[in-house]
């Protein structure tokens, strides 16, 4: 299993790649999955829905189960949230994690850059970031892709992304 991350300011355009990148990415034999961050609170669970229900309870997890898929929702409670290497011990055995957002943790990422953002470069002050993937020309000491090139991201993407092993030693440091 390896890991990398898409890191970026809000608005780079981190989703919208990955949504195109995905499916180059399964095409080409990998099996993928993904962590996204969120800065904010949310929910996937809907009020008037037995597990709502059971979570406004108080259970802890709840776990919701069809043919189709399933979900583990984990209430912290007050506890801390957990971090990106407890998040990847979580997830069952793939080819290829591609976490999106933890822009300042210790893995390999990615970077989505658009001028148009106003916002700096991340590439400079973090040596984890590994390529560029830009709407623009970009000078950096990392490899620059256009982001439009869904197949050199993924290249990208495939050639620097680090071993799971590697990856928590280095979050978990």
């Amino acid at each position: 299993m390896k890991i990398i991350g898409i890191a970026g300011w809000s608005g780079a355009g981190k989703t919208t790649l990955l949504t195109r990148v995905i499916p180059r990415l399964t095409a080409r034999g990998l099996k993928i999955s993904t962590i996204k961050h969120a800065h904010h609170a949310f929910d996937i669970d809907q009020p008037g829905k037995d597990s709502h229900t059971h979570r406004m309870a108080g259970a802890t997890e709840v776990l919701i189960s069809s043919a189709n898929r399933f979900a583990l929702m984990h209430e912290l409670r007050g506890t801390p949230e957990l971090a990106l290497g407890a998040l990847l011990e979580k997830l069952s055995p793939v080819d290829l994690v591609l976490v999106e957002g933890f822009k300042r943790q210790a893995h390999p990422k990615l970077e989505v850059y658009r001028a148009s953002v106003g916002r700096p470069l991340l590439a400079p002050d973090d040596p984890n970031i590994v390529a560029i993937a830009s709407d623009g020309p970009v000078t950096a000491p990392v490899p620059v892709v256009p982001l439009d090139d869904i197949d050199a991201v993924a290249d990208i993407l495939m050639t620097r992304a680090a071993p799971r092993d590697a990856v928590l030693a280095r979050v978990s440091a």
